[in-house]
């Protein structure tokens, strides 16, 4: 009798885990429809506001895209892209972000400050996703990092303090010559105020004196060019700012042409030629950009995801101008390239 009274108590003990497992499954799979629900049926649309002008090769825009694809999200299916190029006219920027806004896109993503300033100044109601802004708390896009608050949320592009210092630094590995660096320099980019400075306190202990070539505009470069010669520079350095994308290929003939080893903010600059770049990794920066929006169109809010500084960063070194200049890239290098180009 009391064996029976013990079977039916652990038969009802079984039952009962069995219900408390089947509730369990049935709250998990009553949930995945309403995350489903948010892609199934609806065709998205992704502004995209860029600065610069187009190219044939857009390694950071087709990233974007190709982040999107990882997402589940499928041009020509259940996404529309809708980029707007300003051709480095930064005037065109409120013009092409009131044109996504007319379009009622579900999200906008910007390259630059400047461009999410531009967003910004036409909806409050779209969501922004930044790509790289510099000083986005700052420049007064957002709150804090942690928390953006508004419609605005997305990634900085700021590679944290040193870190000029350090490019400058394998640069001089390279050219251990080199004792007259040239800084190409637009006063007028946030993001580069006080590199000056920066690499002047470094210079000394480098050995190396830093002059500056002020460039404004594509315009200011034959001038700045004049400066750099004139100051019998035997050395180069090219941060990253909208300015020099569209004359790459001018500035890195100019480097070849005077024997200048120089190092870029961009890679780009070395697969035209240049001898080598370290700066952030804007393909993996801006593939990570659609997590954001992949985060939105699924009912996130912007002000409720923490904006994110870069952390993955490349060095790039082109071995073929390095022989052109006659310099043979020390082995401690290459062992910290990301990629060599021979």
């Amino acid at each position: 009798m009391r064996r029976a009274r013990n079977s039916i108590y652990e038969l009802r003990i079984e039952a009962m885990a069995i219900l408390i497992a089947v509730s369990a499954l049935a709250l998990f799979f009553a949930a995945l429809p309403a995350a489903e629900a948010q892609q199934e049926g609806k065709v998205y649309r992704v502004g995209f506001l860029i600065p610069s002008r187009r190219t044939p090769e857009t390694p950071w825009y087709d990233a974007f895209r190709q982040g999107m694809r990882e997402a589940g999200y499928l041009e020509g299916q259940n996404l529309v892209m809708e980029p707007r190029w300003a051709d480095s006219n930064p005037g065109r920027l409120r013009e092409l972000a009131a044109e996504l806004v007319h379009l009622k896109v579900d999200a906008i993503v910007t390259i630059s400050a400047a461009a999410a300033l531009a967003a910004k100044d036409a909806t409050t109601a779209i969501p922004i996703v930044m790509s790289g802004a510099i000083d986005p708390v700052q420049r007064g896009l957002i709150t804090s990092l942690a928390r953006p608050g508004g419609n605005i949320t997305g990634s900085t592009g700021h590679p944290g303090a040193g870190f000029s210092s350090k490019g400058l630094q394998l640069l001089k590995e390279a050219a251990p010559k080199m004792s007259r660096l040239a800084l190409l320099w637009n006063p007028t980019n946030p993001g580069d105020a006080g590199l000056p400075d920066e690499l002047r306190t470094v210079a000394p202990a480098l050995g190396l004196t830093v002059s500056v070539a002020e460039v404004r505009q594509a315009e200011d470069l034959p001038g700045a060019f004049a400066a750099i010669i004139q100051a019998r520079a035997d050395g180069l350095y090219v941060p990253p700012f909208p300015g020099t994308y569209d004359q790459l290929n001018t500035i890195v003939d100019f480097a070849s042409a005077q024997w200048l080893p120089a190092i870029f903010g961009d890679r780009r600059f070395v697969i035209a030629g240049g001898l080598m770049s370290y700066w952030i990794d804007w393909i993996a920066l801006h593939r990570h950009t659609a997590y954001y929006v992949d985060k939105i169109l699924k009912g996130a809010k912007p002000a409720d995801l923490p904006v994110e500084d870069p952390t993955k960063y490349e060095l790039v070194i082109n071995l073929k101008s390095a022989k052109a200049l006659g310099l043979t890239i020390p082995q401690s290098i290459l062992l910290r390239a990301d990629e060599v180009i021979q």
